[in-house]
């Protein structure tokens, strides 16, 4: 009995132990929702500006301004209107065996020293070739000076119709992206390409053109080409084999994709820097997407940035229907284009592209090009940046001058005629559609 009452009389005391506490939080609890019940309707801070920010997603502007996509819609609202600075290119010159050579005097008829250059010798070539490029970069005092040529280290195995081309674009995009913030636009040629009119033709025209401006050409698919393009599943063994090879068509077929239309037109491009940032950074995962599907598609190169920006609503109006290139097709289908030659000199000339392809190796047309187009006597096509010397036979462009002041040509005035037809009204109801 002693044991149950000392028992008993344990736990009591135990209870008085704590409610004390217990009732003094009770009081302060009420004491705090009392004073948080006042403050709301009598702040301390009327008619004073508040020690902290307050974000109201209630507020009459647009919400989207919290999300990426805004930046890119601000983006080409900002630059809709062309800048006041003069542009810079960005090129990517492609070739296999033996083009080395072939690649240095594209890259010499093309060079200034605002511009970008990364050149990409596929894995075609053997290592000597490749390394005999690399060298001739390096120990060039001009482009060591400027430092805008690049040779791309990781050779890839490009073929033609397969996704592999497309690869090696976005592969030289994203080194442009990481290593160099100054360039507006981006172009691809080839080894086989030439240029007709100079840079400073060219950048000065561009000078006065909107940085949203890209140059696609582009046609929705239809006919043939759905089905013998979109419809047939393709591997391209340049993705796993080190010896370039044929396509290898499947024996299934898909259907049409319904979420988004399938363009077609010239692997040849011109494309903005805010246009390729989507493409390289995806953040609606839509290029991305159309990616994956391009990759099992015959001559993806001709349909997968198209594909992107006649679908994208904040650039479909900005893509103008032209690859800026001069090209003789071979009869019916026009699938594969001949080489150019003397006899069709007058040809390219009268239509104002400023480049064209594709040549044969060392064809003469290329030594009249470069003296009654480029005006190129020397290594570079002469421009107002080359502040040398003609005495004795001279470089001119051996010394550097000023790089923002250009001197165009008739080739500016050619090229300036092709732009305004391209960015008339009428022209540019066709495109995307």
């Amino acid at each position: 009995m002693r044991k149950n009452v000392n028992s008993h009389s344990g736990r009591m005391f135990s209870d008085r132990k704590w409610s004390l506490p217990f009732f003094a939080s009770v009081i302060v609890s009420i004491m705090l929702f009392l004073t948080a019940i006042f403050g709301l309707f009598s702040s301390p801070y009327v008619g004073e500006q508040l020690p902290f920010d307050i974000i109201s997603f209630s507020r009459s502007e647009d919400s989207s301004d919290y999300f990426v996509e805004s930046d890119l819609r601000r983006s080409l609202e900002t630059s809709g209107v062309s800048k006041t600075k003069a542009p810079r290119l960005a090129y990517l010159i492609s070739g296999t065996k033996g083009d080395s050579h072939r690649m240095m005097r594209t890259l010499e008829a093309v060079y200034h020293p605002r511009n970008q250059y990364i050149l990409h010798l596929d894995l075609e070539a053997p290592p000597r070739e490749r390394l005999e490029l690399t060298n001739l970069v390096k120990s060039d005092p001009m482009f060591r000076e400027v430092e805008n040529v690049r040779v791309m280290a990781q050779s890839n195995l490009v073929t033609y119709k397969g996704p592999t081309m497309i690869a090696c674009t976005l592969q030289a995009v994203a080194v442009l992206l990481r290593e160099s913030l100054e360039w507006d636009w981006f172009i691809n040629l080839s080894a086989s390409d030439y240029p007709l009119v100079t840079q400073d033709d060219l950048l000065h025209v561009f000078s006065n053109l909107s940085r949203n401006t890209n140059f696609i050409e582009h046609m929705q698919i239809t006919g043939w080409k759905l089905n013998q393009r979109a419809k047939p599943i393709i591997i391209d063994p340049g993705l796993y084999l080190s010896k370039k090879s044929d396509l290898a068509l499947t024996t299934q077929r898909r259907s049409l994709p319904t979420s988004f239309k399938l363009f077609t037109g010239s692997a040849w491009i011109m494309l903005t820097r805010s246009f390729l940032e989507y493409c390289i950074w995806g953040w609606d995962n839509f290029p991305r997407t159309i990616l994956m599907y391009y990759t099992n598609f015959i001559s993806s190169p001709e349909g997968y940035f198209h594909t992107v920006i006649c679908n994208t609503p904040e650039f479909r109006n900005t893509a103008i229907s032209h690859d800026l290139h001069y090209i003789a097709w071979d009869s019916p289908p026009k699938q594969h284009p001949i080489s150019l030659s003397m006899k069709d000199f007058d040809k390219m000339v009268k239509s104002k592209a400023p480049f064209a392809r594709k040549f044969a190796k060392g064809d003469p047309v290329l030594d009249k090009i470069d003296k009654e187009l480029l005006g190129r006597t020397n290594r570079f096509a002469p421009g107002a940046w080359c502040a040398g010397s003609l005495d004795g036979g001279a470089d001119p462009c051996s010394l550097r001058g000023n790089d923002t002041v250009f001197r165009p040509g008739p080739g500016a005035k050619r090229l300036q005629e092709l732009l305004d037809s391209l960015l008339s009204e009428d022209f540019r109801k066709t495109q995307c559609s």
